[in-house]
């Protein structure tokens, strides 16, 4: 008993940060970041918009997302006062140029022909937890099996790790453990479940079916990992992340 009391933490340097992304409205254009908060729901700012598809509201999943509308990765959302991304009204720039309010009814209108509308979520309009975090080297293991090179995008994490370890999928190995990045410690809950969405192409939004049959086949279908916060914190680009340890 006193040997567990006395136990003192080790945190054991497993990679560090090189992409850093938050969606200020589900399925719309990333902002790259430098450094943000996290709190219990996830990056400050991050999918605090979502639009919900009319007859759907009350269904499991009634968000309008890449699923129905690939070209809503051309919309690019950002915040009028960017160092309060919560508490800030959030314009969206369309792929023709027009800049409008994420509430304009013109936008909802413009997205879906059959009816949607946009809500504001405190929390975060997300698919499982607050987090996502997918490795470089994952991504290139994919990539190598379908022949192309992939980008990140491609697979909307929030963070984007290069670990110490070449080898592909090492973040499975962290599920059940607590990341520590900056001073956010970060839990990882569970492997991301992938849909149609890691097919479209980020930059021409043209879908490659194989690189969801590859993870299908290859990775029972999940990519990367989900997380939730422990404790909340900042983070930025090129920080250490650690897994905790007790020794």
């Amino acid at each position: 008993m006193s040997g567990n009391r006395n136990a003192k933490r080790v945190d054991q340097v497993i990679g560090r940060v090189v992409g850093l992304w938050r969606y200020p409205v589900k399925s719309m254009a990333a902002e790259a970041l430098h450094a943000v908060d996290v709190s219990w729901h996830g990056l400050a700012g991050d999918r605090r918009w979502a639009f919900v598809r009319e007859g759907l509201e009350r269904s499991g999943f009634p968000w309008l997302t890449l699923r129905q509308r690939a070209e809503m990765r051309r919309y690019v959302p950002s915040f009028v006062d960017p160092a309060r991304p919560d508490a800030s009204a959030t314009r969206v720039r369309t792929p023709t140029g027009a800049d409008l309010d994420v509430a304009d009814p013109v936008l909802a209108a413009e997205l879906a022909s059959d009816g949607a509308r946009v809500i504001r979520l405190d929390r975060g309009a997300f698919d499982a937890f607050p987090l996502s975090l997918i490795t470089t080297a994952t991504i290139a293991a994919i990539g190598d099996r379908v022949g192309m090179a992939l980008d990140a995008q491609r697979f909307r994490p929030n963070l984007l790790v290069e670990a110490d370890s070449a080898e592909p999928f090492v973040e499975d190995t962290w599920v059940g453990r607590v990341l520590r990045i900056g001073a956010l410690r970060m839990r990882v809950d569970a492997r991301d479940g992938r849909c149609v969405v890691i097919t479209i192409d980020p930059a021409t939004s043209e879908r490659e079916p194989a690189v969801l049959r590859t993870v299908a086949h290859e990775r029972e279908g999940k990519l990367g990992v989900y997380g939730s916060t422990v404790t909340p914190g900042r983070i930025a680009l090129q920080e250490a992340v650690a897994i905790e340890e007790d020794g």
